[in-house]
């Protein structure tokens, strides 16, 4: 079947969306369309974002009978006088434009000092997506009303002199979500409920509110005790047992005096940890009060923190049995905890704000926590040591799970690679290998890995196109040969059962160049996988590593600190850029670094970007929505040796795709 052929492409091709149509058009790209429980979470953390900053003490929140939602506060209540430069009222950009707020300046005379919501699209995405919205502000002496429908004004901004029944300042939005762009229209009641306690866990002092207009009920929540009270609630409702230890709180905040100078002023985590010997972990985190429930970088840190100072108090009494080596998750496997994160400028992974990515969270958190828990652990050496005993026996358990896998495979074990640097665990859960791009990149990636769990095999040159080879060909090929014997499992096809029982990897990493090239052994290496490694496609082993293109060296800007700032792309370079701008750094301000290759890379920054598993980029690869059919087919017209014209026909006619699907 010939290739259907677009009927034209000219400048009148392009489209450029203005305002809110992006949202409007590719809502998945901006918020989770599920439900539109984020859409009204954006509200909600503005509020939180003025009672963070000390300006209110109190949040209601209604579900009205006409399924609009409404959050109210009394912080100091959006501006309303017309913008300098835009020419419009405040209050009215900020909920239609994308990219504008209060909460990019980042001096130390800024708005917000610390914020969960920094992408810039949070208000404005709630009207992109509502039917109608509403606005209310009360501020000095004034009430102002602004009225929105479907993303645009239809009610333009009214301010008149306050009432005796007005409050003195503070924010209403009420929105009515437009049900055409969520797979539900209804707001999940468990969620939301979850979500507005933990708001009153992290605002101390402050009373949350929920009304429900229909059935006439509402819940406060207000905490005295904090992480610690909603902590011992959350274990209390999940049925723990006996804790091994009393809960561990603490909170430390850089100073800004130069102890800690590589953090801003206010940077740093409040946490309470406890450890059980059985049920399952409760875990949440958050960084400025938006929750994480994919974790990110600051819990990675209270992982690493926790870590070493359980293992410093284990070496220090002498406590480690001959032959048992400690692994962060021995220590974390038992943990239940709460972590409050405050980042200057968070980075978070997409724009729902569930993972945070910043890297330095990692060093912040883990250091804080880990002096913190060695001074308590020497103050309470009894507890210490119930704690190192637990320790160890997962570290035990560990053990033992890795040696019955090695009885299975201890047969016929074929003799490994020359050029495979192969890791110390036996844990195929935790072990990893990467296959490397070029034998420089290898060197860098042998240097800077951590040898425990993660194992390097370097690859020369391009690896065979094997889609159309056969498999008792395959080992004719020294890369292909490499890779089959290192990862200990034979090729085979989609219907096979093959043995997996000498696997010696969990993870299967493609390592290379973030350029034409790099894509190409992707694709090569995919292809081998795909159509000779099926069944570790479908359990979900393979993996692309994605190293960044681009460093950005910044300079200190108001309180944050000189930076080194990886960029995967151009589109985040852009991102990077655009947000050095609204710090007021001048152009020439900052400098950009190219990665040519992998090569090029220290092995400490191979480590920190691309190995490291609390800060690396790791895309898993799936099977996707296709029928195998559909998918076979494709990969013959792009892999087959005889399809040259049916992939010209394709690329003439999906080339112009690429930008705006990547």
């Amino acid at each position: 079947m010939a290739t259907r052929k677009t009927s034209e492409y000219s400048e009148s091709s392009i489209q450029v969306l203005k305002g809110l149509e992006p949202v409007r058009q590719r809502p998945g790209m901006y918020t989770r369309t599920d439900n539109p429980l984020h859409i009204i979470q954006e509200v909600l953390d503005n509020a939180s974002d003025e009672a963070l900053g000390g300006f209110g003490k109190q949040i209601i929140v209604t579900l009205h009978a006409d399924s609009s939602v409404s959050v109210e506060d009394d912080g100091r209540g959006i501006p309303v006088g017309m913008h300098p430069t835009e020419k419009l009222p405040v209050v009215e950009i900020v909920f239609t434009q994308l990219h504008a707020g209060g909460k990019f300046e980042k001096g130390s005379g800024g708005a917000y000092a610390f914020s969960g919501g920094l992408h810039g699209v949070g208000v404005s995405v709630t009207n992109a997506l509502s039917k109608r919205l509403e606005v209310t502000v009360w501020r000095e002496g004034q009430v102002s009303t602004l009225a929105f429908a479907d993303g645009r004004v239809i009610e333009k901004l009214k301010t008149n002199a306050a009432g005796k029944e007005d409050k003195s300042h503070g924010t209403r939005v009420r929105a009515w979500p437009d049900g055409k762009y969520f797979d539900s229209p209804g707001i999940p009641m468990p969620e939301l409920i979850r979500l507005l306690r933990s708001k009153a866990v992290l605002l101390p002092g402050v009373k949350v509110t929920l009304i429900q207009e229909k059935s006439g009920e509402s819940q406060t929540w207000q905490y005295a005790q904090g992480l610690r009270g909603y902590l011992n609630e959350a274990m209390a409702q999940a049925g723990h047992g006996a804790e091994v230890i009393p809960p561990f709180e603490g909170e430390q905040y850089a100073t800004g005096n130069g102890d800690d100078d590589s953090f801003a002023e206010g940077e740093g985590a409040a946490w309470v940890v406890t450890w059980t010997e059985d049920g399952a972990p409760v875990r949440e985190s958050y960084v400025n009060l938006i929750p994480t429930p994919a974790g990110g970088t600051h819990e990675s840190g209270l992982r690493e923190g926790l870590f070493n100072a359980v293992k410093g108090f284990i070496e220090m009494h002498a406590l480690q049995p001959k032959g048992v080596k400690l692994m962060p998750e021995d220590v974390f496997a038992r943990a239940s905890f709460i972590l409050s994160a405050k980042v200057l400028d968070p980075q978070f992974q997409g724009q729902i704000k569930e993972r945070l990515n910043s890297r330095d969270a990692v060093r912040l958190v883990s250091g804080y926590a880990k002096s913190a828990l060695e001074l308590w652990l020497n103050e309470h050496v009894d507890y210490g040591r119930k704690l190192a005993d637990l320790v160890i026996k997962q570290a035990q358990a560990r053990t033992r799970a890795g040696q019955k896998v090695e009885k299975k495979k201890s047969s016929g074990v074929a003799v490994l690679p020359g050029k495979l640097t192969d890791c110390e665990s036996e844990d195929i859960s935790l072990n990893e290998i990467f296959l490397v791009e070029g034998d420089s990149a290898g060197g860098s990636a042998k240097m800077g890995r951590n040898k425990e769990y993660q194992a390097i095999l370097p690859l020369r040159g391009k690896v065979l196109n094997t889609w159309e080879a056969e498999r008792d060909r395959l080992f004719a090929n020294n890369e292909v040969h490499d890779i089959a014997v290192a990862i200990g499992v034979d090729p085979h096809g989609a219907n096979d059962s093959p043995d997996l029982s000498n696997l010696r990897y969990g993870k299967v990493c493609i390592l290379s160049d973030a350029d034409v090239d790099g894509a190409h052994i992707q694709v090569l290496l995919l292809t081998l996988f795909y159509k000779h490694f099926p069944k570790l496609i479908q359990l979900g082993h393979i993996h692309i590593s994605r190293p960044p293109l681009f460093r950005v060296d910044a300079p200190a800007r108001g309180k944050k600190p000189a930076q080194k700032i990886y960029a995967l792309d151009i589109g985040e370079l852009q991102s990077i850029e655009d947000k050095l701008r609204k710090d007021g750094v001048k152009e020439s301000g900052w400098q950009i670094s190219r990665f040519k290759g992998l090569g090029e890379m220290s092995a400490e920054q191979l480590w920190d970007t691309t190995l490291n598993p609390d800060t690396r980029r790791l895309l898993p690869v799936t099977l996707g929505s296709w029928t195998e059919d559909e998918t076979i087919k494709t990969m013959d017209m792009l892999m087959g040796k005889s399809e040259s014209g049916a992939r010209r026909d394709w690329l003439e006619e999906r080339g112009n795709d690429v930008e705006a699907d990547i």
